[in-house]
């Protein structure tokens, strides 16, 4: 699989437009997305979220046909959903999800993530890649330390129970503490960020003994 740089994105878009048979949104997300907010991995496919506008729904198969018919004019590998949440066992809550126009190509608008709900989905996953596009692109978004860490909370406290809970919540806590420095500076308090996660998250922590009594004898 190749890497893709910006103008395959584009060339693909354009495709796409020449095809489909009504207006339809594209949500970026993954690799593809991280490597237009400023990361510097390559990524070999683009992920997308895909969706009609109301009255549509019966054009789907078209629309489909549409994007395998563009993906192999332009040698593009793509991946997508009706909903992207499904992708993920952690799920950003509908109310504090944001997107953003990128461009229009003719009946194609193509969005992109707000960038701290775009890391909620990496923190979730969380390999080596993932923590290589985060540095990059929170950092050259400047996201807020504590904006993303009671969205992380709040989208913890709103997907359905699983293991994979516990999971996220080491994630996030690792990464304020292993990586928050390099992003945010050496002013930095990870444990500022991972309290503030912990709250939103409605994690109860346990609180230490402070004068502690000596029994009577």
């Amino acid at each position: 699989m190749r890497a893709l740089v910006p103008a395959d994105l584009i060339k693909f878009f354009s495709a796409l437009a020449r095809r489909v048979p009504c207006p339809v949104k594209l949500t970026l997300t993954g690799g593809s997305e991280a490597m237009l907010l400023g990361g510097t991995r390559p990524t070999g496919d683009l992920d997308f979220e895909l969706a009609l506008p109301p009255g549509c729904a019966r054009l789907w198969r078209a629309v489909e046909e549409a994007v395998a018919a563009a993906a192999a004019e332009t040698a593009v590998t793509v991946q997508y959903s009706a909903d992207i949440d499904r992708w993920s066992s952690i799920a950003v809550p509908t109310a504090k999800r944001r997107t953003r126009l990128r461009r229009r190509v003719g009946r194609v608008a193509v969005h992109l993530l707000e960038p701290r709900c775009w890391a909620v989905y990496k923190l979730a996953r969380y390999l080596d890649a993932d923590v290589e596009d985060l540095r990059a692109v929170l950092r050259r978004q400047r996201v807020p330390s504590l904006s993303l860490a009671r969205l992380c909370g709040e989208s913890l406290r709103a997907s359905p129970r699983s293991t994979q809970l516990f999971l996220f919540r080491q994630h996030v806590e690792h990464f304020f503490r292993a990586h928050g420095r390099a992003i945010w500076g050496a002013g930095f308090r990870p444990e500022t960020a991972v309290a503030a996660f912990g709250r939103a998250a409605g994690i109860v922590r346990p609180q230490p003994l402070r004068g502690r009594r000596r029994p009577r004898r």
